[in-house]
């Protein structure tokens, strides 16, 4: 049985990660790029994830309609008949009428939001005497004045506020993979 020595195994591996990070870098271009469209464009932004939601929606009831068939008694198969058509029919609406279920996500996505921002409050309320806990409390003021934003101009936040945090979110991916892609591909210049 012939084995490799260990610097052709290297060799390898240094290939392998040369090109995963040539690809991490890519990947991450790709979610910049899309990330800075979705804050220039906020408004388009939200359509796109209202329309995907409706998507999931529709797909997420077929199942719930296969698990009724799929025996439990009566009472489990009415539940997931329902749920199902729950399911579609939402999911259809917001097909239907994408810019009022933009101001119906963006509505639910101020309150979890705010409910986020109580739930930090009582975090750091319990951790107040650890190290690093004011940055809780900062976390909290900034999430309740997101979260009041959202709710005290609503509808009209229904424009930029889920385009606006997609983006964002896009951005920072993007840049988190493109700074890990380069600290792959610097890790491999100094194996090689």
């Amino acid at each position: 049985m012939a084995t490799a020595s260990p610097t052709e195994e290297l060799r390898g591996a240094g290939a392998i990660i040369k090109k995963a990070s040539g690809r991490s870098i890519a990947m991450a271009l790709v979610f910049i790029l899309l990330g800075m469209m979705a804050i220039i464009e906020p408004g388009v932004a939200g359509l796109a994830v209202t329309i995907l939601v409706g998507w999931l929606l529709i797909f997420g009831g077929g199942p719930h309609l296969a698990a009724a068939f799929s025996g439990g008694g009566a009472g489990r198969v009415i539940w997931q008949v329902l749920t199902g058509i729950v399911y579609i029919l939402g999911g259809i609406y917001f097909l239907a009428h994408p810019l009022l279920a933009l101001g119906t996500l963006t509505l639910f996505l101020g309150s979890i939001i705010l409910l986020e921002a109580v739930f930090e409050v009582i975090a750091y309320f319990r951790t107040r005497s650890e190290a690093g806990s004011s940055w809780l409390l900062v976390n909290a003021l900034v999430t309740l004045l997101l979260g009041m934003l959202i709710w005290s101009r609503w509808p009209s936040s229904s424009v930029w506020a889920i385009g606006t945090l997609v983006g964002v979110n896009l951005l920072m991916t993007g840049f988190s993979r493109l700074m890990f892609g380069f600290a792959r591909h610097l890790v491999h210049r100094v194996a090689a």
